[in-house]
Formats: structure tokens, C-alpha cells, sequence
């Protein structure tokens, strides 16, 4: 066989490798593009979603397409979506209440059924007996259905007489829209990674689709809880309820000129035994302070004595 023959056979099978090459080359940059075109979409996916709705509400503001004739109940279809959306609001309202009763223990009982039976829980209980030197108390952390509100704090009230109560209100209409908008992208980019996947044909896409999506399923399952967490506070308002008793006198207030002076004294005694126990405690630095001022004075008085000498 020739030089030019030879020549042509391997001319003939360098051809054959370079198709095979790129198909391997354009197969990863195409399943790397449709990644990063996956990703651009999902992050404008909430504005898209958000101006989509905005352009829907303006025609319907405008009217109906030319051409076209208006459906019956078209107009009251739409100013009754308007009102909806103006008087939806994910409100939080939380509040405290103050009440003096006979039986802080008993009364508490009575505002758990109260809240029981109107449908909400008891997050947390504290209850103080009675003693010589204390008097009775309650704390409660209500978590109470907000469209029964008004009616269980009535109730509540009624246990005794009350103090105060303090109630305030927050609106996290964004906040819950936000999370639902965020909540609808990451599931249609979870929902497209999928697919992805079982479309890919080479173990680096794979592995490429694979951690991507289990990024997004993590920050998913977070947004769902942030919602689920938000969706409880709106829906069920937090109430703090103290209760206290009656006729009783502040804890260690004395009542008499002698309960006064006994006071006095062992407060006296209390802060000298305070004095004592903080001089106790200072002694050791005062004693390494006092030891390196001294090496320091003895220094200073040896380099002044060389001076006058020279």
C-alpha cells in the first residue's frame, strides 16, 4: 500500500471520532444550558406570576376585548374578587389580660376549659400556691381561635376582676403572600428538576440535576414551614392571662413598725455580709497588685540611684 493510500485510511477514521466527541460535548453543554435556563425561569417565576396578575386585574378594570361581548355577571364577578382581595388580611393578634380572683389555681382551671371549648389550647401553664411569705398566682399562654376571640375574652373576663388587658394586632398580608408566591416557583422548579432527571443519559448531568434539586426541595420544605408557622399565629391569636388573688399583701412589704425594723436590719446585715464576701473574693488580686507595685517602686528607686551616682 502507497504513502498517499495510507494517507487517505487515516484521514478516513479521524473523521469517524470527531462526531462522536462532539455529540458527548454538545449532550453535557446542553444539559448544563437547560439547567441554567431552568434556574433564570424559576427565579423570575414570582414576577412573572405577580405581573401576570397585575395585567389580568387591569383588563378586567378596562373592560371587555374589543369583539367580544361582556358575560353576564362578569362586572360583580370582578368587584367582588377586588373586595375579597382588599378584605383577605393575614393578621396576627396577640394581647395580654391581668385578673384578680379569689383562687388563682381554680380560676386557671376555668380559663382551660374556657379556651378548650372555644376550640383553642393552652401552650404553657405556671401556677403558684399560697404561702407564708407569697401569694398565690397563675400565668397562662392562650392560643385562642381568632373568630372566637371577643367572645372567650369575655368569658375570661368574667372569672374576676380586671386589671388591664393590652391587645395588639400585626398585618403580615405581604409576608403571607410572599411565602405562597416563593412556595408556587420552587415547586415548579422541583417539578422541572424531576423531569430533568429522568430524561438524563449520563451520570454528570445526574449527579448535576441531582444536587440542584436537593438544594431546592431543602429550601422548599423550609418555605412550607415558615408558612405553616405564620398560618397557626393568624389563625389562632396568643392571649396572656395572669391571674392573682385578692387581699394580699406584696411579698416581704412589712405591715407594722417592728416587721420594719427587723427588715431594715437583716438588710443591713445582708449588705455587710455582701461587703465581706466581695472584699473575701478581692483579697488574692489585691495581694498580686500590691506584689508588682512593690517590684515596680524598687525598680524605679534603683534607677534613680544609679542616676545620681553617674
Amino acid at each position: 500500500m502507497s504513502y498517499s493510500a495510507k494517507t487517505q485510511g487515516v484521514a478516513q477514521a479521524v473523521p469517524n471520532r470527531r462526531p462522536l466527541r462532539l455529540t458527548r460535548a454538545v449532550g453535557v453543554t446542553g444539559a448544563l444550558a437547560l439547567i441554567g435556563l431552568l434556574l433564570a425561569g424559576c427565579t423570575a417565576l414570582g414576577s412573572q406570576n405577580s405581573s401576570d396578575s397585575g395585567s389580568s386585574s387591569e383588563s378586567m378594570d378596562a373592560g371587555t376585548v374589543p369583539g367580544q361581548l361582556p358575560v353576564p355577571g362578569e362586572a360583580a364577578v370582578g368587584e367582588a374578587a377586588g373586595d375579597a382581595a382588599v378584605t383577605d388580611r393575614s393578621v396576627i393578634t396577640t394581647g395580654s389580660v391581668s385578673l384578680t380572683v379569689a383562687d388563682p389555681i381554680r380560676s386557671a382551671e376555668d380559663a382551660a376549659t374556657i379556651v378548650e371549648e372555644a376550640g383553642g389550647r393552652v401552650d404553657s401553664r405556671t401556677e403558684t400556691p399560697e404561702t407564708e411569705n407569697q401569694s398565690a398566682s397563675a400565668n397562662l399562654s392562650l392560643r385562642i381561635p381568632v373568630g372566637d376571640l371577643d367572645r372567650t375574652l369575655d368569658a375570661l373576663r368574667a372569672l374576676g376582676t380586671v386589671n388591664y388587658v393590652s391587645m395588639n394586632s400585626s398585618d403580615v398580608t405581604q409576608q403571607s403572600q410572599d411565602l405562597d408566591a416563593r412556595i408556587t416557583a420552587l415547586s415548579t422548579s422541583v417539578d422541572r428538576l424531576l423531569a430533568l432527571m429522568s430524561q438524563a443519559t449520563t451520570t454528570t448531568d445526574l449527579i448535576a440535576i441531582e444536587s440542584e434539586l436537593s438544594t431546592r426541595q431543602a429550601e422548599l420544605e423550609g418555605m412550607k414551614s415558615q408558612r405553616d408557622y405564620l398560618t397557626d399565629q393568624v389563625e389562632y391569636s396568643t392571649i396572656s392571662l395572669e391571674l392573682y388573688s385578692t387581699g394580699t399583701v406584696a411579698p416581704g412589704a412589712p405591715d407594722n413598725f417592728w416587721t420594719a425594723v427587723v427588715a431594715g436590719w437583716n438588710t443591713l446585715v445582708t449588705a455587710l455580709g455582701a461587703l465581706l464576701v466581695g472584699i473575701g473574693f478581692a483579697l488574692p488580686w489585691l495581694a498580686i497588685v500590691a506584689l508588682a507595685g512593690g517590684i515596680v517602686f524598687l525598680i524605679v528607686r534603683l534607677a534613680t540611684r544609679r542616676g545620681n551616682a553617674t
